[in-house]
């Protein structure tokens, strides 16, 4: 038998430890908080993640010694879709998901690997944040410096699956990709602490539940109905994503289940897209028939809704995707377009994407609320945002493009694209001849010359190379795979 007897105190006492961390917070805990509202624990969470028995627990008995199962954060690694990936979550059953010393040296150690390795990190938030019972030292090494730090160098993704609060929230703001389930809600401070603090009474979906966080805040982009959706979802975020800044982008031209990579004329879009830049579309629609069949996926949609951003394949290419979207307010660009679209931007530079622009704006939006939401502030940043980008672009102008508008929209002759192109009925110009004729007393002679001269825009831009070529509807889907084939 060799040493096996004197190894089994051994073997027994590690045994207990390890099944303590992974009863959380009890069956009776466990029952109250997810399996009764029909959520899932932190551990089916992270399960339903990685593939199937590829999860293995980094800091397990983190918190085994003061009796706080895994210190109510569980993490570690395994794979997704077959690649490798870092995940932790707050488990809710144990001091109310807590972040205390231990979670905080655990999270810092998730974003220290996942930055040496190269690995994505999923966080998964269901807490209250700090711990105030947790009176640890001040030099303990702090996690969200370290989350800080890797953005830019792997995806980010973050899953608000219950109440998140103060210093777990900011995890949030942190991350590339923020996915909030229907029943999730995020705030600096909760309902308690705002009524301590100002007096004022709310719940927690009137602070921040998901209408607030997506639709007011932008605090996070898509919201899912339940755990498993919202689950679902970060992994398709992760498919159109490289491993790290610099990896391969994912391509699915070798791919036999992908059967929508040739090139093709999409008829559709002469009844889709009226050539009368004042009547409206849904450049939803537009997207779904030139990209990859089923393949687009938008960033953010209930935010800035005048500007759609998202990831697709495009020929087998993963790429990315920003247009004005003409189905509201004309696709001019407010301040929460700006705000998404420099965000989407400053996020898609760090991994290489290329870039697809379908311009169709009457400008960025103008008035007194405007100005007074700083729509030259934020325009300027999404504008910055893409100028900075070392990625390919590729430039289509639908229909028509106005002023500063155009400039948040890579339309400016030499502003790094790949290739520039506009269909023939588009409209461009410092501004729209109607508003702007008027504004300056054009006599109507001299009107009608004007808003002929814009009409001609395309000619006058392919004439001096301002353009590449003019193309029909139809030709879209062929314009970009020439495009993609030429920056690859």
């Amino acid at each position: 038998m060799g040493n096996r007897s004197e190894w089994k105190p051994w073997v027994e006492k590690l045994t207990a430890k390890r099944k303590r961390s992974k009863e959380m917070g009890g069956p009776d805990r466990l029952e109250k908080y997810f399996y009764g509202r029909g959520r899932m624990d932190v551990r089916q969470r992270l399960d339903l993640l990685f593939d199937k028995d590829t999860f293995k627990e980094i800091g397990a008995l983190v918190g085994s010694e003061s009796d706080i199962p895994a210190d109510a954060f569980v993490c570690g690694s395994g794979l997704i879709d077959g690649r490798p990936a870092l995940a932790g979550g707050e488990d809710f059953s144990v001091l109310g998901g807590s972040i205390g010393s231990g979670g905080t040296s655990k999270r810092y150690r998730l974003a220290e690997i996942a930055k040496r390795e190269k690995v994505p990190l999923i966080m998964m938030l269901d807490g209250a944040g700090h711990r105030l019972t947790d009176t640890g030292g001040s030099r303990a090494p702090n996690d969200l410096l370290a989350l800080a730090d890797l953005g830019g160098h792997v995806p980010m993704i973050c899953l608000v699956m219950g109440v998140s609060a103060g210093h777990s929230a900011i995890t949030a703001p942190l991350s590339d990709f923020t996915i909030m389930t229907s029943y999730g809600s995020m705030f600096t401070g909760g309902p308690p602490l705002v009524q301590a603090a100002t007096g004022e009474t709310v719940t927690k979906e009137e602070l921040g539940g998901a209408k607030i966080c997506a639709e007011m805040a932008g605090t996070v982009h898509n919201v899912a109905k339940d755990d498993k959706v919202a689950i679902e979802m970060a992994k398709k975020y992760l498919s159109y994503m490289p491993q790290h800044s610099g990896g391969d982008l994912p391509n699915k031209k070798g791919d036999k289940a992908s059967v929508d990579t040739a090139p093709r004329l999409v008829e559709e879009l002469l009844d889709i897209i009226p050539p009368n830049d004042r009547k409206p579309y849904d450049m939803a629609e537009v997207i779904n028939l030139i990209v990859d069949k089923s393949s687009f996926f938008e960033v953010q949609p209930d935010f800035g809704k005048s500007l759609i951003c998202g990831l697709a394949f495009i020929g087998g290419s993963a790429v990315a995707i920003v247009a004005n979207n003409p189905l509201h307010i004309a696709g001019a660009v407010d301040t929460d377009a700006a705000l998404k679209g420099a965000e989407f931007c400053e996020t898609i530079s760090n991994f290489g994407h290329p870039v697809i622009f379908l311009a169709d704006n009457p400008g960025v939006m103008a008035g007194i609320e405007a100005e007074q939401k700083g729509i030259l502030r934020f325009g300027g940043m999404m504008f910055k945002a893409q100028r900075k980008m070392a990625n390919p672009k590729i430039q289509i102008t639908m229909r028509k493009a106005f002023g500063f508008g155009a400039v948040t929209m890579a339309q400016n002759p030499f502003d790094n694209q790949t290739l520039t192109f506009c269909l023939p009925s588009v409209n461009m110009a410092a501004m729209p001849a109607e508003s702007g004729g008027k504004a300056s007393g054009f006599d109507t002679e001299t009107q009608t010359a004007v808003e002929e001269q814009q009409r001609a825009g395309p000619y006058r831009m392919a004439n001096r190379l301002g353009t590449d070529d003019v193309i029909l509807p139809q030709e879209l889907r062929n314009a970009i795979l020439w495009g993609l084939e030429l920056a690859t």
